[in-house]
């Protein structure tokens, strides 16, 4: 039988059922007190992150960004409970050459602009996403600003 938290669990039970259910596809990282660091393959971040909702009870996805390094880029997820401000610190690796992951706006709606944004800066493509297209620049625009590899025009 699934645990079912109605408040929230403690940072150790997060842990634990997670490490637990997802075995080597998720890597605890590390916790301090009311924060839980973790890793995860791209291909269990769905059900990973339907389980955080559903199961542990977090209400939020307070923020969604990429990071662009040299080798690849990371998405960066911050879950929030409100019940006792614990938040999971999730981050997913993508290859350069693959930039796509889940979209979890079917499971959290205000994530909805964060994959966008991400989207329109980074490339990253949210298989899922109800509306993923940009937000500020031409539909058009075949580049993506916060990549390593844009380079700005210079006007000299």
């Amino acid at each position: 039988m699934t645990e079912q938290f109605y408040e929230a669990p403690t940072v150790e039970q997060v842990s634990e059922l997670v490490a637990a259910k997802f075995g080597k596809a998720v890597q605890l990282k590390g916790s301090k007190p009311r924060r839980v660091y973790m890793s995860a393959d791209k291909g269990v971040l769905f059900e990973l992150a339907t389980y955080i909702h559903d199961v542990l009870n977090f209400e939020q996805a307070s923020s969604v960004c990429a990071v662009d390094y040299e080798s690849h880029m990371t998405v960066v997820y911050h879950l929030s409970n409100y019940f006792n401000g614990m938040m999971i610190e999730l981050t997913v690796d993508l290859a350069n050459d693959d930039l796509t992951v889940a979209s979890v706006a079917p499971i959290w709606g205000g994530a909805n602009w964060h994959e966008r944004e991400t989207y329109e800066l980074f490339g990253i493509v949210f298989e899922g996403h109800p509306k993923l297209e940009r937000l500020l620049t031409p539909a058009d625009y075949q580049f993506f600003p916060f990549r390593r590899s844009y380079k700005l025009r210079r006007s000299d």
